[in-house]
């Protein structure tokens, strides 16, 4: 790196971010703490409040573990493969290589129909598992939620520690719970004064991985089949070791407690693989629950991991960009503020690891615990908008480093050059066979997307070389795929395809227009790339570029693709993701926009989209675009008619019938109100609604 682009670069830190102190960050956050308690005559909780540290989380329910209800325990690396059926056909025979469908017949990964019982078992594995459950007894029996009153319970969001308080047989229990910022492990106090010592247990439970439920949520695992799995313990004078072993899968979980607790045992409960403790001469225990792939030498204390996890959120909060909304009087403003400060908190905790989240996080599954690469601009790219570049780069670019010869071999086996980037995948980067995992294509720009938004704020040579392999491989592959048209002169995106909205026919599917705007967006990145680092743009990459098909239109708006002209009196087409709105809201405008056309089409887009069954980033998605035309009203509306509960939770929905939480939806959140507060390229600054008085520090150049 230069030293002029290294000061270039530090310059615009020191000038888009004028004075960090002149909020009091802490102060904002800890207004927005999630509480729960029995004023609301509610136990049952559908949404657990969560500790963790983006690889691993622990969903607790209202006494502060998984006492009443079994929620889950979930890591990036807790994965599982059931047994195949019988078979002798190898990995790449389950897989047709041609649509039927398309002329000419056309390169995929879908399932052929006489194989499908071996193609539904790759998509079903890996799963995620659930590592375990960890919750109180009282005199060795379960507790129910009409066993305690008198609930209450806070999550400190600058800390990172539940606080939880019950009552039970008329005495009061507390419980605090909290995740190591470094390792998979959870430390928890449990105070219990009026009780009598010993009657209060805590319980370690551990069931086998559900293999056939695509959406298994909000509870994980079947605890009633002890003979399919094997858990086996050593223990010493203040800790225990218990091996997990689910088939092919191992792992460990240590528990150790407090030397200070006298003759504290582990012990099997007949039959199962519960495993309990209870403290015979003391009515307070701490303790930690630390898992690991391997068996770790070394497991933290309470208090040093209490003391961990209080400065990696203090420091969290005070990384990067901020807003604070608290003076504005409009309710609005507050509940924004709320939804900005819980989603930043729980994408931290399911959305910042090595690998990309799937898009429940770490609190359930879908699609069996696998991410899909389409989703990964609205998991993390808020992490570059909001300058928590230490959570981003745990996973970008280097997700891309991992797949890039698995993706290479993909496009080559096509047909293609470069690198075809997957969808469902998992973490060694397999993607799933099925029709819309084979033929969705707009998953392929985004690396232009995060490495455009990261040269915007480090315009170096270390930047440009970093990224250069990832996006050189992938502009190949999207040169070599539009197929040219002889007749028009123009390079078609060519059926069979899917658009962003899954809901058109893929054989019939050609030249979709935010598919072909994002494709444009990619291309001339990668042509700036090039300039930047003074090497000739290829020709092939410039030709297509310049002749890709025009955005389709008729009657006066965008469509979603030719031969679409009466899309808008389709049910079926209007609705889903309205992603016709993301050519200028989440894309800058394509020199080719015509923004009379645009202006039409958002305008058909409210009066006759099918909002009941919209969901998820569909909100964020519009809000962008509002702020970018100057609706910054509309925006913080849209934001607010996104489904988020108490604890910031995003709802789910759509037509698969999505679980909550979908937490695209928050990324998408914090994207959106990262235009509100730092604008973008063309036209920094704030875009807030009239007569709010939001401040804002920290904010780079968006796209």
């Amino acid at each position: 790196m230069s030293w002029l682009a290294w000061y270039v670069g530090a310059l615009w830190l020191v000038l888009t971010a004028p004075c960090f102190a002149a909020i009091d960050r802490l102060q904002v956050v800890d207004k927005f703490n999630p509480q729960r308690n029995s004023t609301a005559n509610k136990t049952d909780w559908e949404t657990p409040l969560q500790v963790g540290n983006g690889n691993f989380a622990f969903n607790a329910d209202i006494t502060g573990l998984q006492t009443i209800k079994p929620f889950n325990t979930l890591s990036v690396w807790g994965w599982h493969n059931s047994t195949p059926p019988p078979t002798d056909i190898i990995l790449q025979r389950t897989n047709r290589t041609s649509w039927p469908e398309a002329e000419p017949p056309t390169p995929l990964s879908d399932p052929e129909p006489e194989k499908i019982t071996y193609s539904e078992w790759q998509r079903r594995n890996p799963h995620r598992i659930n590592l375990g459950r960890v919750g109180l007894l009282y005199n060795g029996k379960e507790i129910a939620a009409q066993d305690i009153s008198e609930t209450k319970q806070r999550l400190n969001l600058s800390s990172g520690v539940i606080a939880s308080a019950f009552t039970l047989d008329n005495s009061s229990v507390e419980v605090e719970t909290m995740a190591s910022p470094s390792l998979d492990a959870l430390a928890f106090r449990i105070q219990a004064e009026s009780l009598e010592p010993g009657n209060l247990s805590v319980f370690l439970d551990f069931p086998y991985p559900v293999t056939n439920k695509k959406f298994e949520a909000p509870y994980m695992g079947n605890y009633r089949v002890p003979d399919k799995h094997t858990t086996t313990i050593k223990q010493w004078s203040s800790r225990a070791e218990l091996k997990r072993q689910i088939d092919g899968t191992t792992y460990f979980v240590n528990v150790a407690w407090d030397t200070g607790t006298p003759n504290t045992k582990i012990r099997r409960v007949s039959g199962s693989h519960r495993f309990m403790f209870n403290t015979t001469s003391a009515t307070q225990v701490n303790f930690v629950v630390h898992y690991s792939r391997s068996s770790p030498g070394f497991t933290p204390g309470f208090e040093a991991i209490k003391r961990d996890s209080k400065w990696f959120w203090q420091n969290y909060w005070k990384d990067g960009a901020f807003i604070d909304c608290t003076s504005t009087a409009d309710p609005k403003a507050q509940e924004l503020q709320r939804r900005i400060i819980q989603s930043q908190y729980l994408l931290a905790v399911n959305s910042a690891g090595t690998d990309p989240p799937q898009e429940s996080g770490l609190v359930n599954n879908g699609w069996y615990g696998k991410f899909h690469m389409e989703m990964v601009f609205w998991h993390l790219a808020h992490w570059e908008r909001w300058g928590k570049w230490e959570r981003l780069g745990t996973v970008i670019p280097s997700i891309y480093n991992r797949f890039l010869n698995s993706s290479v071999v993909r496009a080559t086996s096509q047909g293609y050059e470069g690198a075809r980037w997957g969808k469902m995948s998992d973490s060694e980067g397999v993607s799933s066979p099925g029709e819309v995992n084979s033929l969705l294509i707009w998953q392929q720009p985004h690396p232009f997307y995060f490495a455009e938004l990261e040269y915007s704020v480090f315009p170096t040579q270390h930047t440009l070389q970093k990224w250069h392999p990832i996006l050189e491989a992938t502009s190949r592959f999207m040169v070599s795929f539009p197929r040219y048209n002889s007749e028009t002169k123009v390079y078609d995106l060519a059926p069979p395809i899917h658009i962003v909205s899954e809901n058109t026919r893929p054989n019939m599917t050609k030249n979709p227009t935010f598919e072909l705007a994002y494709w444009r967006f990619g291309l001339q990145t990668m042509s700036s790339w090039y300039t930047r680092q003074s090497i000739p743009v290829p020709s092939k990459l410039t030709e297509v570029y310049e002749n890709l098909a025009p955005f389709p239109h008729a009657n006066g708006t965008y469509i979603h693709s030719e031969n679409l002209a009466g899309m808008w009196t389709d049910p079926r087409l209007t609705s889903n993701h309205p992603a016709l709105a993301g050519i200028f809201g989440m894309l800058p405008p394509d020199p080719r926009l015509n923004y009379t056309l645009f202006t039409s089409t958002m305008a058909h887009i409210y009066e006759r989209w099918n909002f009941t069954g919209a969901y998820g980033w569909d909100y964020a998605l519009l809000a962008m675009t509002a702020v970018r035309m100057g609706d910054s009203q509309r925006a913080v509306d849209l934001l607010l008619d996104m489904g988020m509960d108490d604890a910031g939770y995003p709802a789910g929905g759509g037509r698969s019938g999505v679980p909550a939480p979908y937490f695209p939806s928050s990324g998408g959140l914090l994207l959106a109100s990262a235009m509100l507060a730092g604008g973008w390229r063309e036209l920094g600054g704030r875009h807030w609604p009239k007569g709010w008085t939001c401040e804002a520090e920290g904010f780079g150049p968006g796209i």
